[in-house]
């Protein structure tokens, strides 16, 4: 039995080598890489397999091809830093392969990214041309075993990635050839192409653009988008386009390229071919609309994004005069995009219904329009047709009406007018009932779509506070960008918590993941923190309560927070981090601090973990910034570059107007994941409150003792006797109570403000007192609550750490 195992996999290697052999007798190109690649998912059990080169200026490992599953799935990027901390980076610059198990990924810097489910992961050097590296994905519990290794080895030794064609200079390229150097813009054509697009050798310059300036000009920006290596990664490209000609239709031309990084001083170039792809269509022209409206409804995420698309898509090129696109919603038809804009375009009776920004139509109204709805096919009605008002004024010379169908029911409706008398051939209707099916069914996604998002920013806006408080010698400002990619609901939460003795608490969190358990657990924690907080608990106990209540939830997610104390009087505050990124302070000079600090682990990750303080000044004019990984992380830019930049926004922005600041720092945020922003801005308190405590020791004359310290203290306060009647009442109640109902230590604090005295009592006990209904005459107690109210403008009790406070505020007349 060991000896039959052993001999299948030997000859599973033997049979992969066998396999790459025959693929690398092809010659270089991109499909012969995409075939090789496809071996790592046959032979080494792999789920993904992708191949990364280095970008041209030697600086990123930039995704070149991939097969299998979704890359995203995995949470690997798009690129990674050449000399950043990555298993790619680590296997080019090693030149040796790398292997990882779920636990070496969990202490990875793209932990978060990576899935729930238990992976691993293999990065093998790449030695062909300017290197890069295969990385490789198992879900196998196992991972990779020896011969799954050994095959991988065979994969990224028979990757060759194409190269640029080599040709000296002055030596003539073949005639269907162009090569584009992307530094100048200077390019190399044969003469086929130079054919095909209308020019003799001797009349072209050399220049790309003197051969752009010759395409259709709708048909510019896709090719601007291949020509530009700003907008193109490494990889093969494909797409069509049309050039003018002095008599009859502009031509059909076809381009495949690829853009290869340059080496050895040598600029990259855009090297591929141009035919002519006019015999390749029977009808160029239409087919081409109905490709490029398929290709703009795939990525129209909403109902204004289809609505956008259809009518860039078909007025232009049908030289209509108005077009409109509707929803159909009980018997109503409601306008989504109109073109031309303007009211005066359009039918009275559609004036007449302009209720908001669109029209909003009866149906019952045009009669002619409900019967081609019912029917469900695309009607035509040339010049001079007898029509309703509505129907007839949206196109005199000639109207067309499609239904959008989709999912067995009529999403909506088309109509495009002309106002001269227009001719229907029979392609031009072909192409009309095409888009009508295309559009219909991007409607409908589109409609669910619109419902879902609003649905996640409904939730999302419920969890998060709905306005932030008033804070004393500060102003405070958040903002919050969902993904933009995927509907789930993210896990980012702010709060702004106001806390006795003018303190405000500041947090600022992610939960892992996009999704509902993420967006509950996030207000799960919200919540705690606050409770936490508001009992009185220094920064690090509460974060460190929030940690133990997330490890008790049993959760498979984690989370990170940062949590500001700030002293509002003092101008001091205490940080405490827990995996999350530092605050950012920008001082009244305009110069900016990353608050770096020794901080915990994230929460719900380890039971028993210290969650250290550090102390921040802040000065009059200073803005505490405290932001998600959202704002400052992406595929592109690591977290502490993320954070100068961050810094760099702050210096630069004027604290005086903090909303526009915080709008400046998003403007260009990735939207890859959710941006949770909080800025605070720290004034510093005109006027300080005065406060002086007092320990009430367990004496028979404690309430005496109590009464002659504030009688003191506010007469210090320059607090007249008069004045303060109503106080010594209070103080003598609230310590007599806490000494005859409570056991343990009592503490008696007061603070003035603006003529406004609060009482305080602290003790060990944490039962509220309870204000009896009635009284008999007979009572012996319990009116002292029933003072405290009558004579206090407001009183209450909250809870402290171990015990509770009952208070008491109260003008003060002179």
């Amino acid at each position: 039995m060991v000896s039959q195992g052993a001999s299948g996999r030997r000859t599973r290697t033997l049979r992969a080598e066998l396999a790459l052999k025959t693929i690398t007798a092809d010659p270089v190109s991109s499909a012969r890489v995409h075939r090789v690649l496809e071996q790592a998912l046959v032979f080494a059990g792999a789920t993904l397999a992708a191949v990364y080169t280095p970008s041209d200026d030697g600086d990123l490992l930039c995704l070149a091809d991939s097969v299998g599953v979704p890359r995203n799935l995995y949470g690997l990027r798009e690129s990674y830093a050449v000399d950043g901390q990555s298993p790619a980076a680590d296997a080019h610059r090693g030149r040796g392969p790398v292997w990882l198990g779920p636990d070496d990924l969990a202490d990875g810097a793209d932990a978060r990214r990576m899935p729930a489910r238990d992976v691993h992961l293999a990065a093998l050097p790449v030695h062909d041309g300017a290197g890069g590296c295969l990385l490789a994905v198992s879900e196998s519990p196992d991972g990779f075993d020896s011969d799954d290794r050994a095959c991988l080895g065979l994969v990224a030794e028979a990757i060759a990635l194409p190269a640029p064609a080599a040709h000296a200079e002055g030596e003539e390229l073949p005639a269907d050839t162009f090569s584009l150097a992307m530094d100048t813009g200077r390019v190399e054509v044969g003469d086929e192409i130079l054919e095909l697009f209308g020019l003799r050798r001797e009349e072209f310059d050399g220049r790309v653009e003197s051969l752009l300036g010759l395409t259709v000009p709708e048909d510019l920006p896709s090719l601007m988008s291949v020509v530009e290596a700003d907008h193109m990664s490494i990889g093969e490209r494909e797409l069509e386009f049309r050039v003018l000609r002095p008599a009859g239709p502009p031509r059909w031309l076809r381009l495949r390229g690829r853009l290869l990084p340059g080496g050895e001083g040598l600029p990259a170039r855009l090297v591929g071919t141009v035919a002519d792809a006019s015999t390749l269509r029977s009808d160029v022209t239409d087919v081409a609309r109905v490709q490029r409206l398929a290709a703009a409804l795939a990525t129209a995420g909403t109902v204004r994004d289809v609505s956008q698309a259809v009518v860039s898509s078909l007025r232009a090129p049908l030289r209509a005069d108005r077009i409109a696109l509707a929803e159909l919603e009980n018997e109503r038809l409601v306008v989504t995009v109109l073109d031309p804009p303007e009211p005066e375009a359009w039918p009275e009776l559609w004036r007449l219904e302009w209720r908001t920004e669109w029209p909003d139509a009866p149906v019952r109204a045009m009669p002619t329009l409900a019967a081609a709805l019912r029917e469900g096919r695309a009607q035509i009605w040339p010049a001079g047709t007898a029509l309703e008002p509505a129907l007839a004024e949206v196109g005199p010379g000639g109207l067309a009406v499609l239904p959008l169908p989709a999912a067995g029911r009529m999403a909506g409706a088309c109509l495009i007018g002309w106002d001269a008398p227009h001719v229907f051939g029979p392609d031009e209707r072909a192409l009309l009932t095409a888009s009508a099916g295309l559009a219909g069914q991007a409607l409908m996604r589109a409609h669910a779509f619109d419902a879902e998002h609003e649905l996640v920013g409904m939730l999302q806006r419920q969890l998060l506070p709905r306005r932030l408080p008033k804070l004393p010698g500060a102003v405070a400002v958040a903002r919050y960008l969902p993904a933009t990619a995927g509907l789930e609901v993210g896990g980012d939460w702010y709060d702004v918590i106001p806390l006795p003795d003018n303190h405000v608490a500041l947090v600022i969190g992610d939960v892992q993941g996009h999704s509902t358990a993420a967006a509950t657990l996030m207000g799960q924690m919200r919540t705690a923190l606050r409770a936490y907080a508001a009992e009185g608990h220094p920064p690090d106990v509460v974060v460190a309560h929030a940690n133990r209540l997330l490890m008790e939830m049993e959760t498979d997610l984690f989370a990170t927070c940062c949590y500001v104390d700030l002293d509002m009087e003092a101008g001091t505050a205490w940080c405490v981090r827990a995996g999350h990124p530092p605050p950012v302070l920008r001082h009244p000079d305009g110069s900016t601090d990353i608050a770096e600090s020794d901080g915990g682990p994230p929460l719900g990750v380890v039971t028993q973990a210290d969650f250290p303080m550090t102390p921040l000044r802040l000065l009059p004019g200073t803005v505490l910034a405290l932001t998600t990984d959202g704002l400052i992380e992406s595929a592109e830019s690591d977290i502490d570059a993320g954070l100068e930049r961050l810094a760099h926004g702050l210096s630069a922005s004027d604290p005086a107007h903090l909303g526009l600041v915080a709008d400046a720092l998003l403007g260009n945020a990735h939207r890859g994941d959710d941006v949770a922003l909080l800025l605070l801005r720290y004034d510093g308190m005109a006027v300080k409150p005065l406060r002086e405590g007092w320990t009430v020791w367990r004496v028979p004359e404690a309430a005496r003792h109590a009464r002659r310290f504030t009688r003191r203290t506010l007469r210090a306060w320059g607090i007249s006797d008069a004045a303060m009647d109503a106080a010594l009442l209070v103080v003598s109640e609230l310590v007599t109570n806490a000494l005859v109902h409570t056991d343990g230590r009592v503490r008696l604090d007061l603070t003035l403000i603006n003529h406004r005295l609060r009482v305080a009592v602290t003790d060990a006990s944490p039962r509220t007192p309870v204000k009896p209904t009635s009284l008999s005459w007979e009572a012996t107690g319990g009116r002292g609550i029933l003072l405290v109210e009558a004579v206090s403008d407001t009183w209450g009790t909250v809870p402290v750490s171990g015990g509770k406070q009952v208070w008491s505020e109260l003008p003060l007349q002179e």
